[in-house]
């Protein structure tokens, strides 16, 4: 018994553990939808709190405090990601470019699915200590894994999980912002921690204008700085003329004045601009050397010619003499035999010294043509060749050379091979060959069922390559309710099947099913074995997926049982009302004696003790102990609180012993002593003699009559003189 409870026990840990996690899904996964039960806030008032600090200048804030006005309205900011409304007491994170408010799960989902730059396999091979970013939803910003939302900050970024306060701005701490301002000005914003960005600087200090003409006035930090409205009057880079705009900020432009300027050789004049000091024109300088004779030949230029270039030591056109001639005359001929190599590369030219280019070879020599077939003289600058055509077969060994005159190195075959190629699908289109052919240059991509990994194969092989082990997760939709499957690499076939929790809502209860998924349940078709033998190659038999109903719902609940005597662990399909066994022990009515059923159901008692209109009514007799003295019972049956007080005459003998009373038992059982001589007198005289031989004069009465010393009767007595003498029995001396 105690294993199975155990076994129970943990299967609802382990159901509510997982009941958590969806729930934290769907409500990550959900748009959250701005609520019509929220109140807007009195605006009013909390913008003037907001501004206490800053001052009466909140004319020049008009967007700044309408934004601010509809942040204290219900609904009317829109989280850009779910695209829905932004509650008072929803959790947020707000994007420190751009002021952007989205929410906490939106944002956190966002940061690590939904953004996230994926590094290229290649790079996070390479770098596989780069930092992966993501970047905000709107402005595009980029922010670190170390950025990821994880914690719901006010604006200022002081509090954590800040509580929602009907005074303030949602999502606001209430404390002072003091966030730097914009520009760096040095000052913090001294209004209340507050959405989107700081207002300018309120801080009231000494500036000038632009230009500085306009003299030093206080103004505040965040407006700074003006414009005079003058000239701005500062010189130009030009260092001729100064600057004709209105008092402005950042630097002067460039002079734009047009001026008439002279090229670095001063031969051409053209306007350009006035900062523009230096300019080439296109023309040769043309300026007569230090020689006096020759013109420079360089272009446009500023500095020094420089020498003539024909002035010192020259030779002659052959190179065998030296002159030192001046520079207007030319170096004449040595007269000595040129000797120069001719263009043949055998001969010498034979004419005199001489300025120019050496003829071409005109010896007469017997040629051979390339083939070796003929021979014939001509001059050495000729080429000889025949006619005959080149019967050889080129390497292809297929076709033959047909070039003229072939000096046997016959040229590669330049026709193209196009036979087919190994793989069966393409042509060979190199120059034809000898031999196979090489394998088809073609690639395939072999790629994986999501198409997000292949591998290159040479044409051809793609029939007896594996699809490449793919590192994506599978992206096949699931055939079950759930809106994901498990984390699975992508594959071929059908997926393994579904071992998330089921967790969909049983019918007879409100319980989330704690069952592996069963909505999905490959079921393979039943098949005779004629059935079978007429499978073709590779076919497999038909699998259905049919979705089977969800187990009995074992979730222990604890129930009373009809008594209420104790709770007992029910899973929550054998829920049903049950009795413990006990007896039911429920006060009467008596209050006297208890219920002797069995535990049942009761209804309609005043508290947890009492009987109800199921329970039994009391029949016994009552059984209360009596007053002391009396041996009556009572007359009535079993009751609640006291018996009556009991009427029966109850026969007492007086004091005497002479008259028989009779007397009601209660009261005499309550009677105290004297009361009870009362009762028990007959009220007659006692009849005990005295021992003086009087009758007892006092009333009926208890215990022994008085003495005799208190008789007063008269009674006959002889004195000594022998006298009868009547004196009371006082007085007598017995």
């Amino acid at each position: 018994m105690q294993q199975a409870e155990e076994k129970l026990r943990r299967k609802q840990d382990q159901f509510n553990q997982n009941a958590a996690t969806i729930i934290n899904e769907l409500s990550k996964n959900q748009p959250l939808e701005s609520s019509s039960e929220e109140e807007d806030l009195d605006d009013t008032t909390i913008i003037h709190q907001l501004f206490v600090r800053y001052g009466d200048h909140q004319q020049e804030m008009d967007k700044m405090i309408q934004y601010f006005q509809s942040c204290c309205r219900s609904g009317s900011m829109t989280c850009l990601i779910c695209i829905g409304g932004v509650r008072h007491q929803d959790a947020i994170w707000t994007c420190r470019l751009c002021q952007c408010i989205f929410h906490l799960a939106c944002i956190a989902k966002w940061s690590k699915e939904g953004s996230v730059h994926v590094k290229p396999q290649l790079s996070a091979l390479l770098f596989p200590q780069q930092e992966t970013k993501w970047l905000c939803p709107n402005c595009r910003g980029e922010y670190t894994a170390k950025d990821y939302p994880t914690k719901y900050y006010c604006y200022c970024g002081k509090t954590i999980d800040p509580k929602f306060n009907p005074w303030l701005v949602p999502h606001s701490c209430g404390n002072l912002c003091e966030r730097l301002l914009q520009p760096e000005c040095g000052h913090r914003c001294q209004l209340l921690c507050h959405p989107g960005p700081c207002p300018p600087c309120p801080q009231m200090v000494k500036s000038t204008c632009y230009c500085g003409q306009g003299g030093t006035t206080i103004r505040r930090c965040g407006r700074q700085e003006w414009s005079c409205g003058r000239p701005c009057n500062k010189m130009l880079t030009c260092n001729k003329h100064k600057c004709a705009r209105f008092c402005h900020s950042g630097e002067c432009l460039k002079c734009d004045e047009v001026v008439e300027r002279s090229c670095r050789c001063g031969k051409e004049v053209a306007h350009r601009p006035c900062d523009e000091t230096d300019w080439q024109c296109d023309k040769i300088c043309n300026k007569v050397l230090s020689c006096g004779f020759h013109r420079c030949e360089r272009i446009c230029h500023d500095n020094a010619c420089g020498n003539c270039p024909r002035s010192g030591e020259r030779s002659c056109p052959c190179g065998k003499s030296k002159f030192n001639l001046p520079c207007t005359d030319d170096v004449p001929s040595c007269g000595d035999t040129c000797g120069k190599i001719l263009a043949c590369g055998k001969h010498k030219c034979t004419d005199r010294c001489h300025h120019g280019d050496c003829y071409k070879c005109r010896q007469m020599v017997t040629k051979m043509c390339r083939c070796g077939k003929h021979q014939k003289s001509l001059q050495c600058r000729l080429d000889f060749t025949c006619e005959s055509r080149c019967q050889i077969l080129r390497d292809c060994g297929r076709h033959q050379c047909n070039k003229r005159c072939c000096t046997g190195n016959c040229p590669p075959c330049e026709q193209t091979c196009g036979r087919t190629l190994g793989c069966g699908n393409h042509k060979c289109q190199t120059r034809c060959h000898s031999g196979r052919c090489y394998p088809c240059p073609q690639t395939v991509d072999v790629k994986c069922y999501c198409q997000a990994t292949a591998v290159t194969v040479p044409c051809g092989r793609e029939k007896y390559i594996d699809p490449p082990k793919c590192k994506e997760l599978c992206r096949i939709p699931p055939k079950c309710h759930h809106e994901k499957r498990e984390p699975h690499l992508c594959h071929y076939g059908e997926c393994p099947p579904c071992r998330q929790i089921c967790n969909l809502i049983l019918k007879d209860c409100e319980h989330y099913c704690p069952e592996i998924c069963h909505t999905a349940v490959a079921i393979v078709q039943k098949m005779t074995a004629l059935q079978i033998t007429r499978l073709k190659k590779g076919e497999k038999p038909v699998t259905q997926y049919k979705s089977k109903p969800c187990l009995p719902c074992v979730v222990p609940i604890d129930r009373k049982c009809l008594g209420e005597h104790e709770i007992q662990s029910f899973p929550c399909h054998q829920l049903r009302p049950y009795s413990c066994g006990r007896l039911c022990g429920r006060s009467l009515q008596c209050t006297n004696h208890t219920c002797s059923l069995e535990c049942h159901i009761v209804t309609n008692a005043q508290d947890e003790y009492s009987s109800g209109s199921e329970c039994l009514q009391c029949e016994e007799a009552c059984l209360k102990p009596r007053p002391d003295g009396c041996d009556h019972e009572c007359p009535l049956p079993c009751h609640p609180g006291e018996c009556p007080t009991c009427t029966l005459l109850v026969k007492r003998w007086c004091f005497c012993r002479l008259v028989l009373l009779h007397i009601e038992c209660n009261e005499l059982t309550t009677a105290d002593d004297e009361k009870k001589l009362i009762l028990l007198s007959c009220k007659g005289q006692c009849p005990k003699t005295l021992t003086c031989g009087h009758r007892c004069a006092d009333d009926c009465h208890p215990g022994e009559c008085p003495s005799w010393t208190t008789c007063n009767r008269k009674r006959t007595i002889r004195c000594a003189c022998k006298r009868l003498k009547k004196v009371s029995c006082v007085t007598v001396d017995l």
